[in-house]
C-alpha cells in the first residue's frame, strides 16, 4: 500500500473523510498526539487499526466526535456529572468512559459495555470528523508499545505502507494522550492522567478517585476499561531505566550506572532537565526542556523516547518529573515507556 502525506486543507479532508466512509484508515492530527483513525460504526474498518499498530484485541479504543450533539446516539446515558465535565472541558484533552449504545462494535469497546468518547479541540480532528458524517475510532498513530506520534513524520515512520493517508497539521500542543475520566459510577474515576488534572476535576465536581493503576501495572487477570491501562506503552527499543530521589542523589546514581555501561561498550543516554543536564557524563543527554515549563516537558518526552531509537543507544536513564500539575501524566508515561523498572535513591 501507498501511504500519502498531505498538509490539512480542504481537499485532503474531503479525501480523509471519503476513505473513512469507505472503511479505511487515515492518520490525523488532535491538540494530544496524531490518531488512527476508522469509521467506529464498522466492526471491519476497526478491525484494520489492530491489524496496522498490531495491537492487543483487548485493548479499547476512543471515539471522537466533532461536537456534543453527535454523542447521544452512541451511549445509552450521560450522568449528571459526566455533563458538568463536557461544558468545563470540551473541546480538549478529555475522554469519558460512558455506557455504550449497541451501535458501537464490541472491537471498539474490547467487549466492555462502556466506550470513551473524546471531543478534541483540534479544528482539523474535528473538520475530519464532520466531513466523514461518522464518530472516528482512534488510537494513537503509532505501531503499538511505540513512543506515540506528536508530528506526521513520526507517523509515517509507523505507518508507512500499512495506511492509505496521513494528514499533517504540524505538531501537536500537548503532547501526551487524554485524560480519560470514568463516568459510570458514583464517584467519576481517573483511569489514565492527562492535561486535564485530578484537581481541576475535583474544581468542577467536588470529588474524583484517581485509579490505582495509573501508576502501578495492572495484576495479571484485571480487565483494561481505558486505552494505555494494561500493557507496555510509548517505549524506544533500548531498555529504559527510571532513577528517582533528591537531585544530587540522582545525578550520582545515573552517572554511576552510566560508567558501568560504557566500561562494556554500550552506548548511553540520560533523559534529564535543561538545569540537571550538564551534570552528566552520558554518550548522549536528552533535554526536557526546564523543569519550570511542565507543558514544554510533556511536548517533548515521545519526541525523545523516539530520538533514542534514531541515535541507537543502548541503554537509557531518565529522571523523574514528578511536576506540580501535569507531572503525573508524564510519570505515568515514563513508567509505561521502562515498563515501571525504577530506582529510588536517597
Amino acid at each position: 500500500m501507498k501511504t500519502q502525506l498531505l498538509k490539512v486543507n480542504e481537499d485532503s479532508i474531503a479525501l480523509g473523510a471519503k476513505l473513512i466512509r469507505e472503511g479505511e484508515l487515515v492518520g490525523f492530527p488532535t491538540e494530544t498526539v496524531y490518531g488512527l483513525g476508522a469509521n467506529a460504526l464498522d466492526a471491519e474498518a476497526v478491525v484494520k487499526i489492530f491489524e496496522a499498530k498490531g495491537r492487543p484485541q483487548d485493548n479499547p479504543l476512543i471515539t471522537h466526535v466533532s461536537c456534543v450533539e453527535e454523542i447521544p446516539p452512541l451511549v445509552r446515558a450521560i450522568p449528571a456529572a459526566a455533563k458538568k465535565l463536557m461544558e468545563a472541558f470540551w473541546p480538549g484533552p478529555m475522554t469519558l468512559i460512558l455506557p455504550k449504545a449497541d451501535c458501537i462494535p464490541n472491537a471498539v469497546s474490547a467487549g466492555l459495555d462502556t466506550v470513551g468518547i473524546r471531543l478534541p479541540s483540534n479544528a482539523d480532528a474535528r473538520a475530519l470528523i464532520r466531513a466523514a458524517g461518522r464518530p472516528i475510532a482512534a488510537p494513537s498513530a503509532n505501531r503499538s508499545g511505540r513512543p506515540s506520534p506528536t508530528t506526521a513524520l513520526h507517523v509515517l515512520e509507523d505507518m508507512d505502507g500499512r495506511i492509505p493517508l496521513i494528514l499533517d497539521g504540524g505538531a501537536c500542543q500537548v503532547g501526551v494522550e487524554s485524560s480519560v475520566i470514568d463516568a459510570t459510577g458514583d464517584v467519576p474515576v481517573i483511569l489514565r492522567p492527562g492535561g486535564i488534572t485530578p484537581e481541576m476535576v475535583e474544581r468542577v465536581l467536588g470529588h474524583v478517585r484517581v485509579d490505582e493503576h495509573v501508576m502501578s501495572p495492572l495484576r495479571e487477570g484485571d480487565v483494561a476499561r481505558s486505552p494505555g491501562m494494561k500493557y507496555k506503552h510509548y517505549a524506544p527499543k533500548a531498555d529504559m531505566v527510571i532513577v528517582d530521589g533528591s537531585s544530587d542523589a540522582v545525578v550520582s546514581k545515573i552517572n554511576a550506572l552510566v560508567h558501568q555501561k560504557q566500561e562494556n561498550g554500550q552506548k548511553v543516554a540520560v533523559i534529564a532537565t535543561e538545569e540537571s543536564g550538564p551534570s552528566y557524563h552520558a554518550d548522549v543527554i536528552l533535554s526536557m526542556g526546564s523543569r519550570s515549563n511542565e507543558d514544554a516537558i510533556a511536548q517533548h518526552l515521545y519526541k525523545i523516547l523516539r530520538e533514542c531509537d534514531e541515535l541507537h543507544v543502548d541503554a537509557i536513564y531518565s529522571e523523574s518529573f514528578q511536576t506540580p500539575r501535569i507531572g503525573q501524566a508524564i510519570m505515568n508515561r515514563l513508567l509505561k515507556a521502562a515498563g515501571h523498572t525504577v530506582i529510588h535513591c536517597d
